[in-house]
């Protein structure tokens, strides 16, 4: 694969595309904290790894619109929100997801006359920033009960467990149910145990789930849906595990 830029992202906050009033992401980091627990007899530091942690930080423009980006992020919820970073919007490409906390949306009006807000957020669930890959790429829109697109995740199978995001931000119908499938080659497909998120039946809605520790995960998977509805517009990103993970 060739080098990339950062054209053509997208960032999702619970449900809602605030993708077209993000003048920049400014950050997406996180990990196990470092702990120093070096010896007194050693001649350099020695480190373990900590609690994980992870935030998405952004610049947004202000647009004042009903219902718009400003509305949503100014009203600062003390709930946890989902953070979505999707980069590039392609079948099995880099997603970052991040369950967290809005800790701001600060406003700056410059000197040219430019009014924008910083927003910055923190992990709040446990599980930090995590690397997935997108199951859909991006939004997609389904108007009937669908079999997604398959994902090579190229090696495979694995025995310890995946993590799964869904963003719906648009629904006309009863409810929509968004699983997880996995195949060993590509052509027999079969349910993954614990990846089926809550139905979902009005939007925006979001949610993260993880299967079992030590579910095995072929090598090819895909998102479905079921349900009653005539229009529904999400995003499933997800990431399994190649080494056994605790949150």
């Amino acid at each position: 694969m060739s080098k990339q830029s950062g054209l053509g992202d997208y960032l999702y906050i619970g449900g809602y595309d605030a993708s077209g009033d993000i003048g920049s992401v400014n950050r997406i980091g996180g990990g196990p904290t470092a702990l120093d627990v070096t010896a007194i007899n050693k001649a350099a530091m020695e480190r373990i790894g900590g609690l994980r942690d992870g935030g998405i930080d952004y610049t947004a423009f202000f647009n004042p619109a009903l219902g718009g980006t400003h509305a949503k992020l100014a009203a600062l919820p003390t709930t946890d929100v989902l953070m979505t970073y999707v980069r590039g919007a392609t079948l099995g490409g880099p997603v970052a997801n991040c369950i967290a906390k809005q800790l701001n949306h600060d406003g700056t009006r410059g000197d040219d006359g430019a009014f924008t807000f910083a927003g910055s957020t923190q992990s709040s669930a446990g599980s930090g920033l995590e690397w997935c890959e997108g199951l859909t790429a991006g939004r997609r829109t389904d108007t009937t009960a669908t079999n997604g697109a398959t994902v090579d995740l190229l090696t495979g199978p694995t025995a310890f467990g995946l993590q799964a995001y869904l963003h719906v931000f648009a629904l006309t119908g009863t409810s929509v149910t968004v699983t997880i499938e996995h195949s060993a080659d590509g052509l027999s497909w079969s349910a993954l145990t614990g990846a089926a998120f809550t139905a979902v039946t009005a939007a925006p809605a979001s949610q993260r789930i993880q299967t079992s520790r030590t579910q095995t995960v072929q090598r090819y998977v895909r998102a479905i849906t079921t349900g009653t509805f005539t229009n529904a517009q999400f995003a499933v990103s997800a990431a399994r595990n190649s080494v056994g993970t605790t949150f």
